[in-house]
């Protein structure tokens, strides 16, 4: 089995796995991959701004030979109700 490594990639910068798991196929890297980026994305989410401005995340994959996989994910908070308040005042 071959060693993967997970970085995470937003607005803010990497943070580099330095840890990395071995995994057996390119459909465990995928789901380990998807797995990350879901958590990512629930935690940027949750601490979002509701200014509408878009965000995107990615999880860069990589082995010994160099990059694997790229996971991207954009998200934009349109918050409706407080926008409809702000037009009523």
């Amino acid at each position: 089995m071959a060693r993967y490594y997970f970085d995470l990639r937003d607005d803010n910068g990497t943070a580099r796995d330095e840890e990395g798991l071995e995994l057996a196929t390119a459909r465990a890297v995928q789901a380990e991959a998807a797995k990350s980026v879901a958590d990512m994305a629930r935690d940027a989410i949750l601490s979002a701004p509701l200014t509408g401005s878009k965000q995107t995340l990615a999880i860069d994959v990589r082995d010994a030979g160099g990059p694997v996989m790229q996971v991207i994910f954009s998200f934009e908070i349109e918050d409706f109700k407080t926008r409809s308040h702000a037009r009523d005042h």
